[in-house]
């Protein structure tokens, strides 16, 4: 855990690069502090603070409204922690996994959950979530984990890598593009791998309205991270960590990520589903952060014992 005292220290060790990178604009945040019915002397839970633009919200509902706040990315830790200095002792940091998280005796209000990756980590080149910019091979949102994106492109047999694009990545050309990239590695930067996909592919899939890489990159980013089933495991804990009608929100940003939350809602016992259809940013939104527009809010109450 990160004390306030501590914040000071932990932003110098962690930045590398500007805070600022980290000031991206919360998605579908009016509905999801509606739908977490913020209340006075609360005590909630951002699971995933990034930059700290939902929990700074939580946290100017109310003067009395505590915040945990927990991720595995130390950059994202160190920003909020300088974006949520002014609520002071009322907001607390870990620096966890939020399927890893153990809160002990504390039973929240409230929990949030904005899964993918965020803005910043897209935005920041030398973490490799993009082939925007040429950059290692890593995608790992915690640094302190062996596996990363290029050990995987270059250790991982053919059928494997061909079933994890098809699987997380929901990419029809799977095989094609696993055989390619095995017959030409090894591959050490995003762009090679980039360019290699893309002539990998015939040309009428080259300009789709996605570059060809876009669901191979998903597809390690989520086996890297394990991010599936690292949400299997937070939707199956999240519930005992909240009061009796405590509510938990999460968005997610791509069908896999939103189909568990879908299912695992509904056959949770220890939940009700609020949103029989999940909330989605409205055209305004859209408009004006295109980043919102695969987000999906679904939300779910502690049963009463």
């Amino acid at each position: 855990m990160i004390e306030p005292a501590d914040q000071a220290a932990a932003q110098a060790d962690l930045l590398v690069e500007p805070p600022d990178l980290f000031a991206h604009i919360p998605v579908l945040s009016r509905e999801l502090l509606a739908g977490l019915a913020v209340q006075p002397g609360g005590h909630y839970l951002d699971a995933t603070v990034g930059g700290g633009g939902h929990s700074s919200l939580i946290l100017a509902a109310f003067p009395d409204v505590k915040l945990t706040a927990i991720d595995q990315d130390e950059q994202a830790i160190a920003a909020s922690a300088l974006k949520l200095a002014e609520f002071g002792d009322r907001v607390r940091f870990f620096h966890t996994n939020f399927a890893e998280f153990d809160p002990g005796d504390q039973l929240f209000d409230g929990i949030i959950a904005d899964l993918g990756v965020s803005s910043a980590q897209f935005d920041w080149g030398d973490r490799g979530f993009s082939f925007r910019h040429a950059a290692p091979l890593d995608m790992r949102m915690n640094q302190q984990q062996d596996l990363t994106a290029e050990e995987v492109i270059n250790t991982w047999d053919e059928v494997e890598l061909a079933r994890i694009f098809y699987t997380y990545g929901e990419e029809r050309l799977s095989r094609k593009m696993a055989r390619r990239i095995v017959e030409k590695r090894p591959l050490h930067t995003t762009t090679e791998l980039a360019e290699l996909i893309f002539y990998s592919v015939p040309h009428s899939y080259r300009y789709g309205r996605i570059h060809p890489a876009t669901r191979v990159f998903q597809a390690l980013r989520i086996v890297v991270n394990r991010e599936l089933d690292v949400l299997e495991a937070f939707i199956q804990r999240a519930p005992h960590w909240l009061q009796s009608e405590g509510r938990v929100g999460i968005i997610s940003f791509h069908s896999l990520e939103d189909r568990i939350v879908k299912h695992r809602f509904r056959e949770s016992e220890m939940l009700r589903v609020l949103t029989k259809k999940p909330v989605v940013p409205t055209e305004e939104e859209i408009r004006d952060n295109g980043r919102s527009r695969s987000a999906k809010l679904r939300i779910a109450e502690r049963c009463v014992k």
